[in-house]
């Protein structure tokens, strides 16, 4: 009796408790940030008791905590991987602003800033004056603005961490700095992990920006609440005080303002250590979601009761990041495991086929998706084509056709005015034509003539359309430099021509990558370890697709345009880069290695000088620059003076022979 099939885990299944145990690490990281926040809050009125974490300063630790917590909820709902190829940043602009996770974001931004507000209040001492309510005169309580103006601090601060947020976009998890840690940390030793390290040691660049930030908001604040701030808020907090206090019932805006120097700079002190709670919970956030895909030294899917299985399951996945962590398990898996390497080979009896045909044919799809991306750039879309042809039907006119004769009654003496009236006649129906054009011989004598008088040539040069022209394109350039317009309507050549070779709305480099690694390393290591010989037959076409794509993307990134809203002019995409790199270094591995088999695989020798010539990188031709000529005198002129010199010395020595004879 056959037994119970074994059920596939999802590799999501796999996935998720390793991306729980990440989040725990970050946790605990915002954690100790938390607490040192929470001694720099203390007021040190009593030395045990100001930095015993059993007490007042571990309450205040637990709410600082709760104000990164909150983020990190966020982070988790809305990762996601690859380079967003949306286009302009007009075009994000528009497409974050009628999206509902940007007003989800800016919701637990103002949500945590909220919270950091009573927190940083009651932490300091009367002297600050920072208490909602005053007592002036009597016992008359009196809203006091000071607070409300901090409040409002905390809440600009929010906004334009919402807008930094989405700005830089936080929410991608980069899996190139996994590598760069790992390649840049080789045989570093330490009492901590290596991702600890990396986010300690970014931790200084990440209270610059903060403190930055902080002063950003500072000055945003003092204009937008007293422009527009100050009297709505004063009318809400009054409103939300009356039932607990005998406020005045008039809401009319006190004279006095209430900003000075010892508030701006509470208002920057609080703004560096919330903002350094949300970036620090964001970087740690970034540095420990990307780890390599291991637990305790081996693939996630060791532990899984059918590893082959979880692994297709991820390779299948729909979803962008499921799939991508699941290629780097199994680019890890072929260079590192052998014997999960020979778990694959040797699986031949699954349902949908054996195990190496379905990662072939996996990484295979990832490879024509490119080339049929490059393929379609550039032709007209299908269902344009596909539409039937209408044939429209001219309707009879109604009215009779416009006259064409002279506008201005034409006069007997012609000259001037028959160039005039050719003029007018010119401006009414073809507004777009040069009138100047039509004039008459006479005509345009005399507007040369007015020109000349009335404009120097210097004015006329200035004024002439290919000058004003030259002007227009270099004041747009200039525009499109800028920081703040020009990110607005920029089309970058490095996200258009990734966002065409790599799919959009996310390019991710790291998913072809890994699928070349996995895919070649197989092959190279099936020649001692593939007891079926099953993975030499898929050789040929793996040389020739990986040859194809080289070609066809090197061939459109060289032909692809720039965009006039580019001022750079420089052709490079990092990402599509990194996938070239990847697949000419596995193509050279293939065809090393099988190379003596060639005959037997039935790769022809034109199939092998092709992949070679894919294999060289080209060379980029930098334009030398040209030296300044130096100020002399042609050859030919030299010559020409020098030789009557040279005459006159012979003719001058024979007068003197014949003097001296």
């Amino acid at each position: 009796m056959a037994g119970a099939p074994v059920r596939r885990a999802p590799y999501k299944d796999t996935l998720q408790p390793a991306l729980h145990r990440r989040f725990s690490s970050t946790a605990i990281l915002l954690l100790a940030v938390s607490y040192l926040e929470a001694l720099f809050l203390a007021n040190w009125s009593s030395y045990f008791w100001s930095w015993f974490p059993i007490g007042p300063a571990g309450i205040r630790t637990l709410l600082i905590f709760s104000c990164g917590l909150s983020i990190l909820i966020l982070r988790i709902a809305h990762y996601h991987v690859g380079l967003k190829t949306a286009g302009s940043g007009l075009q994000n602009i528009s497409s974050t602003l009628l999206s509902l996770s940007t007003y989800e974001t800016g919701f637990w931004y103002g949500i945590s800033s909220f919270l950091f507000c009573p927190i940083f209040l009651f932490s300091m001492s009367k002297s600050a004056n920072l208490s909602w309510i005053v007592y002036y005169t009597g016992d008359r309580p009196r809203l006091n603005e000071r607070p409300l103006f901090f409040a409002c601090y905390l809440g600009v601060l929010a906004l334009l961490q919402t807008i930094a947020h989405y700005k830089t976009d936080i929410d991608r998890l980069n899996f190139r700095v996994s590598q760069r840690v790992a390649c840049t940390q080789q045989g570093a030793s330490g009492p901590l992990p290596k991702p600890f390290q990396t986010v300690l040691s970014k931790l200084p660049r990440v209270l610059a920006e903060c403190v930055q930030h902080a002063l950003s908001a500072v000055v945003l604040c003092l204009i937008l609440y007293y422009l527009l701030l100050r009297s709505s808020a004063w009318g809400w907090a009054l409103a939300f005080l009356r039932p607990f206090y005998n406020l005045p019932k008039a809401t009319f805006v006190p004279p006095a303002l209430p900003t000075d120097g010892y508030l701006l700079a509470r208002c920057l002190y609080a703004g560096i250590l919330l903002n350094f709670i949300w970036s620090a919970g964001n970087m740690a956030f970034s540095v420990f979601m990307v780890r390599e895909p291991l637990k305790n030294g081996n693939p996630l899917t060791s532990e899984s009761k059918d590893p082959n299985g979880s692994l297709l399951n991820g390779l299948k996945s729909k979803k962008l990041s499921i799939k991508s962590f699941a290629m780097w398990e199994l680019s890890l898996i072929s260079e590192n495991f052998e014997p999960r390497r020979q778990a694959i080979f040797g699986d031949i009896d699954r349902r949908d086929g054996p195990m190496w045909s379905q990662v072939y044919a996996i990484c295979m799809d990832l490879f024509q998706q490119i080339e049929s991306r490059v393929d379609e750039y550039g032709r007209p879309p299908s269902s344009a084509s596909a539409q039937p042809i209408q044939v429209t039907q001219t309707k009879q006119r109604v009215s009779t056709p416009l006259r064409q004769d002279a506008i201005l009654k034409k006069g007997e003496a012609p000259g001037l005015m028959e160039g005039v009236e050719k003029a007018w006649d010119q401006i009414a129906r073809a507004p777009g034509s040069s009138p100047v054009s039509e004039l008459s011989p006479l005509a345009k004598r005399t507007w040369k003539d007015a020109k000349d008088k009335m404009l120097t040539k210097e004015q006329q040069e200035t004024l002439s359309p290919g000058h004003l022209r030259s002007e227009f394109d270099n004041w747009m350039t200039r525009l499109m430099k800028s920081e703040y317009i020009g990110d607005v309507f920029r089309h970058d050549f490095r996200t258009r021509l990734a966002g065409v070779i790599l799919g959009s709305p996310y390019a991710e480099p790291d998913l072809y990558t890994n699928a070349v690694r996995a895919l070649c390393l197989l092959s190279v290591h099936s020649l001692t370890e593939d007891q079926f010989g099953n993975v030499h037959r898929d050789v040929p076409s793996i040389v020739r697709t990986l040859t194809a794509v080289i070609r066809k993307v090197e061939s459109l990134k060289q032909r692809f345009p720039l965009h006039w809203t580019d001022p750079t002019g420089s052709k490079e995409s990092p990402e599509v880069d990194q996938v070239l790199d990847a697949l000419r270094f596995g193509l050279e591995q293939v065809v090393a290695k099988f190379e003596p088999y060639s005959d037997d695989l039935r790769l022809s020798p034109s199939d092998l000088r092709l992949a070679k010539e894919a294999m060289v990188k080209p060379t980029v031709e930098v334009p030398v620059p040209r030296q300044r000529e130096t100020v002399t005198k042609p050859k030919l002129v030299q010559e020409k003076k020098s030789e009557p010199t040279r005459l006159h010395r012979r003719e001058s020595k024979r007068v003197e022979m014949e003097q001296a004879r």
